[in-house]
């Protein structure tokens, strides 16, 4: 579905998470779709490490595309000991780092000879060698490896620095005015909403240190670009994932790794959600929520202290009580 093979992280992802399928037949159809010959780009990404400009025009989003499922195939044979695919799988998973020109501080595309795009425009959607999308947006697509990511930026200072120019910086219209999946309601700076490859970004805070951040811009788009109109999604409701991120974001959590088990921490939309699972009913409970009061200050999980800025998938199916401590100070509570 559009660049990458996207079928496959759900299938993976059921792996990871221990679902009862038939991972022989699982692991035969996701390593045809992920050789499979006329995929766009597909074959010369295999032989090269990632797609060639000169071939494809949306060569860049391709590679970080196929790379991320990658990931979900290793993160797969990993799982279930298949110890052979999960050694390729590996590899190709970072071959994202192959399309990162570090002397720019952006992903961007490179030709065959492994010369990279010498006039990139990081503001530009069309002709840069990325699809619905630019590369300030796509720069981040690499949530299966956050820390090699933050090192490709330079540290955790740099990357952090780089997240709030894109959230703070204000995009001429020049960029979007022609575009159909974007329009200013669903921009927070350069940050598209509208649009999914995006969408995990937010949460890149959270994961480096500063969650308040995550609040806030989590907080702000469930709040301002979800309304219950017949305009009520800002952008493309592809495979339902506009309404997806809102469903978990207003949680308090999202799955930003793909074929993980980690939800990392955000804002939670509500006082308390009960959420029927395997184990009977997982409580989720956000004490003293108000719009002022929406920095997570502590944590329990089932009556204990929790110091983690995330959730495992294997805590919410079991069932049991998850206790957001709110206030209007931002704080790290791990």
């Amino acid at each position: 579905c559009m660049t990458g093979y996207h079928a496959v992280p759900v299938v993976a992802d059921a792996i990871v998470k221990g679902a009862d399928i038939n991972k022989d037949d699982a692991f035969k159809a996701m390593l045809a779709t992920a050789t499979c010959p006329y995929y766009e780009s597909l074959g010369d990404y295999m032989k090269l490490g990632y797609a060639p400009f000169d071939k494809y025009s949306t060569a860049a989003s391709n590679t970080l595309e196929y790379s991320y499922d990658d990931f979900t195939l290793y993160a797969a044979a990993k799982a279930a000991g298949r110890n052979d695919i999960a050694e390729e799988f590996a590899k190709r998973a970072l071959y994202y780092r192959n399309t990162f020109d570090t002397n720019v501080g952006f992903a961007s595309p490179r030709k065959a000879n492994g010369e990279f795009k010498a006039d990139l425009d990081p503001y530009q959607t069309y002709g840069e060698g990325f699809i619905e999308g630019n590369s300030w947006n796509f720069s981040f697509s690499a949530p299966q490896d956050v820390n090699g990511l933050i090192t490709l930026f330079g540290g955790d200072r740099e990357f952090v620095d780089k997240l709030d120019q894109l959230f703070d910086m204000d995009l001429p219209a020049k960029y979007y005015k022609d575009n159909e999946d974007i329009t200013a309601e669903c921009l927070v700076g350069g940050y598209v909403h509208g649009n999914e490859p995006s969408h995990h970004v937010i949460y890149f805070y959270t994961m480096a240190g500063e969650p308040y951040k995550t609040a806030d811009l989590a907080r702000r788009i469930y709040s301002e670009f979800y309304k219950n109109s017949d305009d009520g999604l800002c952008g493309n409701e592809d495979a339902g994932q506009m309404s997806a991120w809102y469903v978990l974001s207003a949680l308090g959590f999202y799955e930003v790794e793909p074929a993980s088990t980690r939800f990392w921490f955000g804002a939670p939309a509500f006082e308390a959600v009960d959420l029927k699972v395997a184990g009977g009913t997982f409580k989720i409970k956000a004490s003293g929520l108000s719009d002022a009061n929406r920095y997570i200050q502590s944590v329990t999980l089932n009556g204990k202290p929790y110091d983690k800025a995330y959730i495992e998938y294997s805590d919410i199916v079991k069932g049991g009580e998850l206790v957001f401590e709110m206030g209007a100070e931002p704080a790290v509570w791990y």
